[in-house]
């Protein structure tokens, strides 16, 4: 298949807002593909390619200045062979290799199609939603119940493989959880209290939610594997996690769990500590806790019930199992008691688990809850960004600042930047801020126009977190927009919320 067709199914995928529409088109390309090209295509849809990251960034792409191809020839073959080389290409003369096989694949490609593999290689692509939609069309195209190919998935980790053993025919109902092949983790919704998940849930587990990294840890004939939640390997960046699943009883493993930094007394430090301790950079103390597991006693655990599983889980990991409790569906008191204490200890919140629950790989729904406070402050837009992909043409990535009255970070009565977001905008704030903000523009550079420091726009925030990338050394995480404060709702930028108040939301050293 001409890697023309992918680019143009993927242009009417993200023309459309009907997921029917979106599945069609898609199927009828997967229908099209040879079964050897499946697992490359998959990959290219969704930009992230079955070779993993190419070592290929802006600045190496922006260098290029490669004519574009004037008709399309490329074939998803040729692009799955060049990506394989880009990824392998290591030792002496490797830099120039590299740089022809660049080249080679730049210069075979039209306009449209260099655009495209420019975002694939460098993780531009956001397509994380297609990937649902991915799985619907595999099922379409191989005439298969979608749950049966989403549960192939999950257990598979590898929808490439999956589609492809799909359209070839194969059985998958087969596919189960198997020690040593990492699968997508099952996910939590979200409730504004405890009470209101308990009453979702019913009768549960209600379990301190940590600050950390996620992790699966397999251990197989001994040998233990630790993987992230996007199903990285980072077995040998993590010893201490080896160490202690190493030392658990029984045989094979198939442990879900969170991992994070702790200070001397064992007190849980902020999460960018966690990650910079990946880092190996000798100065870290990590922990690890499990919270679920998938496989153990010799069999698959995933379709048992939380409770039985929770068990086996508290039988295998001992001290190191997470702290929590059960919880009566009429005891909204009881969740709530276990988040206070979660709070107390410097803890992000809790999980609601229903007790009857089954792990559902990859899957979010109501059998998982989390609880964790959150945070709202009116800011100052200071810049927004010229939007791409669906937004081409919009205003899209705000800038937000923080008023600075001490003028401890800049000039007294300025702002602080604390972060960006594009979360929360819907197409009608969309068209509203691409009209608006050239109206009090200040100046442009490249694709941020600076604005006057005057609309204020108030923003939900999980937590405020440590940063030497902005002044003031504070940064919002996920930070998402609720609502601009004009007309009736207007309010004035002198009276947004100050650097000290976010600050003060810090987590504790």
């Amino acid at each position: 298949m001409l890697l023309a067709d992918l680019v143009a199914a993927a242009a009417e995928v993200s023309s459309t807002r009907s997921r029917a529409a979106k599945t069609r088109t898609l199927a009828e390309v997967l229908s099209l593909l040879r079964p050897d090209e499946v697992p490359a295509a998959v990959g290219v849809i969704l930009g992230r390619p079955r070779q993993g990251r190419l070592g290929i960034g802006w600045r190496t792409l922006a260098n290029l200045a490669t004519d574009p191809a004037p008709t399309a020839t490329l074939r998803v073959r040729d692009v799955d062979e060049a990506f394989s080389e880009l990824s392998t290409g290591r030792g002496s003369g490797s830099a120039a290799r590299r740089s022809a096989t660049l080249t080679g694949l730049m210069s075979r490609a039209s306009a449209e199609e260099q655009n495209y593999l420019v975002r694939v290689m460098t993780g531009e692509m956001r397509t994380g939603a297609l990937e649902g939609v991915l799985v619907d069309a595999v099922a379409h195209a191989a005439e298969l119940d979608k749950n049966t190919v989403r549960r192939a998935v999950m257990l598979s980790g590898d929808l490439g493989a999956t589609a492809r053993a799909a359209l070839e025919g194969d059985d998958l109902t087969l596919v189960d959880l198997t020690p040593g092949v990492p699968v997508q983790p099952m996910l939590a919704g979200t409730a504004p209290s405890p009470g209101e998940a308990v009453s979702t849930t019913g009768a549960a587990s209600v379990e301190y939610k940590l600050d950390g990294a996620r992790l699966q840890v397999h251990r197989v004939g001994g040998q233990v594997s630790v993987y992230t939640r996007s199903l990285a390997d980072i077995t040998d960046r993590v010893p201490e996690v080896v160490d202690v699943v190493a030392a658990f009883g029984g045989g094979d493993l198939v442990l879900d769990g969170e991992m994070l930094a702790v200070d001397e007394a064992g007190a849980a430090r902020p999460f960018q500590d966690t990650m910079r301790s990946l880092g190996r950079d000798g100065s870290r103390t990590l922990a690890v806790w499990f919270f679920d597991i998938l496989y153990g006693a010799g069999r698959s655990r995933i379709e048992e019930p939380l409770a039985e599983r929770r068990t086996v889980l508290r039988n295998v990991a001992g001290d190191h199992a997470i702290p929590g409790r059960l919880v009566a569906a009429d005891d909204p008191d009881g969740a709530q008691a276990v988040l206070d204490e979660a709070l107390a200890a410097g803890h992000e919140g809790i999980v609601v688990k229903a007790l009857d629950s089954p792990y559902s790989a990859g899957r979010r729904g109501s059998h998982w809850i989390k609880v964790k406070p959150v945070y709202t402050y009116d800011l100052v837009v200071l810049a927004v960004e010229d939007g791409s992909g669906r937004r081409s043409g919009q205003l899209s990535n705000i800038h937000l600042g923080a008023r600075d009255p001490d003028g401890q970070f800049g000039p007294a009565g300025g702002f602080v930047m604390v972060g960006k977001t594009f979360k929360g905008l819907t197409d009608d704030t969309l068209r509203w801020q691409t009209d608006y903000f050239p109206t009090i523009a200040d100046r442009r550079e490249g694709h941020v126009l600076h604005v006057r420091p005057e609309t204020v726009v108030e923003v939900a925030v999980d937590g405020v977190q440590r940063s030497t990338r902005y002044p003031g050394g504070a940064a919002l995480r996920f930070a998402r927009v609720k609502r601009y404060r004009t007309g009736i709702d207007a309010k004035p930028a002198q009276e947004a919320d100050t650097i000290a108040s976010i600050r003060n939301r810090l987590p504790r050293l």
